[in-house]
């Protein structure tokens, strides 16, 4: 008989995230004094849209589509069609039982993967309170089983102090990881290279907590729909998701290139819901490119190759792949960490138009293959490692 995983290991499930209660932002900000900048929620023809003044930020149901019958963008129209498991702490736990997960590291919705949305509003402060109020209520969130739900902060990019602040507060209140803007460039502000971030590096390293890039972490609103004129809303919306994923290689070669990882050899980096099957490959490129061009001869402190840096200081996350994510496994296998994405339309998880693969299914054929010590690194070891779990 074949060897569940899920039975075998304490499954530690690196990117998820929470489809946030209507009242996050109303019930924790003063509307008198923001009134409805205040991100709520309203029904417009019968769907359930977040705004906030006259910013529409999109529709809950989008990103709640695990079980949904349908594809992007028709998810379920309002809170009372979206399993409770989606918004609901207690539930979560209870799916996590059901499904044979120890544990989920849980990302935001509302203000974007990289909380770029909440530059919309325009105040700066209604923007850092917005974020501050996210990064409470996710705390509250978690507490229903802090040793499984596992908290990752949003950040105030765009304000170099508060952000530090931020960090430095969020952490101290429970958070485990940091989720950082993957594209900062796009909003006036220097890319991840410039040494202009380096406060932020040093707080995270300093705090013992891995810096997240979410795929999408930037501009992508304007990007959904791109090409849905001509090549059809669907295949728009694959071409786009897969275009996220070959995003990352760029944030990872910042990192890289640009001498993050060499002045800061503590901190931790998590490429998150980008897969990892390409990332062998895209690392040798790096090593080549980096040889042929002389880098040392302009950085000569930089003492490591770019697999180096890699294998001491980046994750990947992996979801649907098998044959390349064994390889990407087998070659750096203290790098790769197991997701879910629950419950994106992405995720691995049936709906009823596609083939019925559940998380424990799909980790079950994937992975069986590797050897017990692998799989326990990447189901479990890594993870509890990264994020300090007991």
């Amino acid at each position: 008989m074949a060897t569940d995983l899920f039975e075998t290991y304490k499954v530690v499930d690196v990117d998820t995230h929470l489809t946030e209660p209507p009242d996050v932002w109303t019930a924790r900000m003063s509307q008198a004094k923001w009134g409805d900048l205040v991100p709520h929620v309203v029904n417009k023809r019968g769907v359930d849209v977040w705004v906030a003044g006259n910013n529409r930020i999109g529709s809950p149901g989008s990103s709640a589509m695990a079980g949904w019958d349908g594809f992007v963008p028709n998810g379920p129209p309002t809170f009372e069609q979206i399993h409770p498991s989606m918004y609901d702490s207690h539930e979560r736990l209870a799916w996590l039982d059901r499904e044979g997960i120890w544990a989920q590291v849980l990302y935001p919705n509302v203000g974007g993967f990289g909380s770029a949305f909440f530059l919309q509003l325009g105040d700066a402060d209604l923007m850092l309170e917005c974020v501050r109020t996210y990064n409470d209520f996710l705390i509250d969130w978690c507490s229903a089983d802090p040793r499984r739900l596992i908290p990752v902060m949003s950040t105030p990019f765009w304000d170099l102090d508060a952000c530090v602040a931020e960090i430095e507060r969020s952490v101290a209140n429970g958070h485990r990881a940091v989720n950082f803007c993957n594209q900062p460039e796009h909003y006036g502000v220097p890319p991840l290279a410039h040494p202009h971030w380096d406060p932020v590096w040093a707080a995270a390293q300093d705090l013992g907590v891995p810096i997240s890039f979410h795929i999408g972490g930037g501009d992508i609103g304007r990007k959904v729909s791109e090409g849905a004129d001509f090549m059809g809303v669907q295949p728009a919306f694959a071409r786009f998701s897969a275009l996220l994923i070959v995003d990352n290689q760029r944030c990872l070669a910042e990192l890289i290139f640009g001498g993050v990882c060499h002045r800061f050899p503590r901190l931790k980096f998590v490429s998150v819901e980008s897969g990892v099957g390409w990332m062998p490959g895209v690392i040798e490129v790096f090593d080549w490119q980096w040889r042929n061009s002389g880098v040392t001869r302009d950085r000569p402190e930089y003492d490591l190759l770019p697999s180096e840096y890699f294998r001491r200081q980046i994750h990947g996350c992996f979801w649907f792949e098998d044959v390349a994510a064994r390889h990407a496994i087998e070659q750096y296998p203290d790098n790769m960490l197991y997701e879910t994405d629950y419950p994106h339309p992405t995720c691995q998880y049936p709906s009823p138009p596609t083939p019925a693969r559940f998380p424990r299914d799909y980790a079950n054929d994937a992975l069986a293959a590797l050897s017990p010590e692998l799989q326990r690194k990447v189901l479990h070891d890594n993870a509890a490692r990264l994020y300090q779990l007991d």
